[in-house]
């Protein structure tokens, strides 16, 4: 089974993600975890590497390769990012989108980051400004089309808990043999 698990910066991803990870055994691969290792090896922020991307799109180009490799060649793996969905195109089982009101995420990187909540409006808007500008660029994905995702939540709604209980319920109840609506992934350049 592969899984995909998108959304913004303080959407919940990480923590659903890891979750159903484990609940189906399922091996967890995070692009903001690369994301982040890189950024790191050349003493940046997120937000800093974010906009080197924007001069260099072979950062971007090697993280969305090794992504979309994962999701062409493994099996049994959830795949979280922000292009998770887009990558993996049609060789994912389930998409995920997981979202929440710019309030509520920024509050959750607060208090994951401990920065002031000024700096991190600032900086989650100037990235995903970034980001989607550089998705529509390189391969051609407007990131703001929820259209191939088979599952779409507000994650303030609910706890992490009720989110897992959903999600788990829903994927249970996933039986390939039955599905008559798999949305095809279309006009992604998969040019890395």
């Amino acid at each position: 089974m592969l899984l995909t698990v998108s959304g913004p910066p303080g959407s919940g991803k990480s923590t659903t993600a890891a979750a159903l990870a484990e609940a189906f055994d399922l091996e967890h691969v995070s692009g903001g975890d690369i994301f982040r290792e890189l950024a790191a090896e050349r003493d940046m922020t997120p937000v800093e590497f974010n906009e080197l991307a924007e001069d260099d799109d072979q950062i971007d180009r090697d993280l969305d390769r090794r992504l979309r490799t994962v999701a062409v060649e493994r099996e049994d793996v959830l795949l979280e990012s922000r292009l998770a969905g887009w990558l993996a195109g049609d060789h994912a089982d389930l998409r995920i989108w997981l979202d929440a009101p710019l309030d509520v995420r920024c509050e959750r990187i607060v208090d994951r980051e401990d920065k002031p909540l000024e700096q991190v409006i600032e900086e989650t808007r100037r990235r995903e400004s970034s980001e989607a500008k550089r998705y529509r660029e390189y391969y051609n994905i407007d990131i703001d089309d929820l259209s191939i995702y088979d599952l779409v939540y507000n994650t303030a709604r609910w706890s992490p808990e009720g989110m897992l209980g959903m999600l788990t319920t829903a994927i249970d109840s996933y039986d390939p043999d039955t599905d008559e609506g798999k949305i095809s992934v279309e006009g992604v350049d998969y040019d890395f």
